[in-house]
């Protein structure tokens, strides 16, 4: 019963109010007044929305592969017999997890600066050019996918640390009898078990990738300009910047749509 509640309280009701927000011309304040479909007319004339998804679904692409492989080869790391050292690297890899968001792209923003960066100093230091990470929109998204991975990937390696240890130690050892080696043993024994978990680590970062705000709002707001707005960002502008939450939440319904058209997509495959 104490779960139903809180589930009503806390994602029922916000979905509801938000799906109904969605049929109005609510600003934040007053009564809001219904007027149809008319917010999800003007979504579909918008020619600013139809870049953002495609961002969203850019960055996304890149960003899961990125925590995938990371999350992965680090549980393996410190997974292994030969490993040393292990507890403490444990408490250093899950530090970045522990972070705010926000306060980890002020952090990294700070790092590299174009004009004040540590990284930047660095290169200029060693005889190099200083990069444009703040102006260049490729190098910003760089930035971004460097952030979200460093950010990310503790919670998906806590996972794989898990499946791994739960996978039969005999498996492994009957095929290293065999003569199987690492590489092998890995790719045919432990990946292969470790689907289950790979599809859940693949479907949250999936929807944490196309729902990635606080970061990106801290680090570059977007930019430069607006070529790294994200899907979530253009909502956040939409509903407090333009006061038009009635707007934000058509567009908040439509970015629940796609993230459910994801989710089966990849619970089918």
């Amino acid at each position: 019963a104490v779960a139903v509640v809180l589930f009503a309280l806390f994602f029922v009701w916000p979905g509801a109010l938000g799906l109904w927000y969605s049929f109005t011309d609510y600003t934040g304040a007053g009564t809001p007044d219904f007027i149809g479909a008319e917010n999800y007319v003007e979504l579909a004339q918008d020619p600013d929305f139809y870049v953002v998804p495609g961002r969203s679904l850019l960055y996304t692409v890149l960003s899961v592969p990125l925590h995938f492989v990371a999350a992965l080869g680090i549980a393996v790391l410190l997974t292994s017999t030969a490993a040393k050292g292990k507890a403490p690297a444990r408490i250093i890899f899950f530090l970045p997890w522990l972070i705010s968001p926000i306060v980890a792209g002020v952090i990294w923003k700070w790092l590299f600066g174009e004009n004040f960066g540590m990284v930047n100093f660095l290169i200029e230091l060693a005889g190099g050019t200083g990069l444009r990470w703040e102006t260049d929109p490729t190098l910003a998204l760089v930035l971004i996918l460097i952030v979200s991975t460093w950010g990310g990937t503790a919670f998906n390696m806590l996972l794989f640390i898990a499946a791994i240890r739960n996978i039969p130690r005999s498996y492994l050892e009957a095929a290293q009898l065999d003569g199987a080696g690492g590489w092998q043993r890995f790719t045919r024994i432990v990946l292969p078990l470790l689907r289950p978990t790979s599809f859940m680590v693949v479907l949250l970062t999936t929807i944490g990738s196309m729902k990635e705000f606080a970061m990106v709002q801290a680090l570059n707001g977007g930019g430069p300009g607006t070529s790294n707005m994200f899907i979530v960002q253009y909502i956040y502008r939409t509903g407090f910047e333009r006061a038009d939450v009635g707007y934000a939440s058509a567009a908040s319904m439509v970015l629940m749509v796609i993230l459910i058209v994801i989710a089966i997509i990849q619970m089918r495959f």
